[in-house]
């Protein structure tokens, strides 16, 4: 039986090539930040959060915006953007969707418990810990005391 070889493969020839998930991935995130970069050399007063390339379908540009004063801003810009963008991707791309997403980057609010808040342990759970902590070690011995001092409170 052979012995396999056991040099290491370059896997840097992943990204470099030209066909594959890998490379259709790369090739989409690359054409993703071209066109983020023509928006923002047409529209330099537009935070950098508050719109973003959602995708590219058939011949058009999504692109995702927090409100709709910023969707109304890009309205403005748009003939400007689509000839830039028809430059650069020699005319692959000529029209832009801008759809309004408000909540895209929040996050959803966490339930607050309203005992949870100021929740303290009985005395006798206090009492049990103080005679747990009678046996145990030393670094133990301390934790433990601190938790049974919420009791008191």
């Amino acid at each position: 039986m052979a012995r396999k070889s056991r040099i290491p493969t370059d896997m840097s020839a992943l990204f470099n090539s030209t066909s594959g998930t890998l490379a259709q991935i790369a090739a989409k995130t690359n054409s993703l930040t071209v066109l983020s970069d023509i928006v923002r050399q047409i529209c330099p007063d537009l935070p950098a959060d508050v719109f973003k390339i959602a995708n590219f379908k058939a011949n058009a540009i999504v692109i995702e915006v927090k409100s709709a004063v910023w969707s109304q801003r890009l309205q403005f810009e748009r003939m400007n953007i689509c000839r830039e963008l028809t430059q650069v991707t020699n005319n692959e791309f000529n029209q832009i969707e801008i759809k309004i997403t408000p909540f895209r980057n929040k996050v959803p609010e966490k339930t607050v418990i309203p005992n949870a808040i100021n929740s303290t342990i009985s005395a006798t759970t206090a009492a049990h810990l103080l005679k747990i902590a009678e046996t145990a070690p030393d670094s133990l011995r301390k934790k433990l005391e601190k938790l049974a001092a919420h009791a008191k409170k």
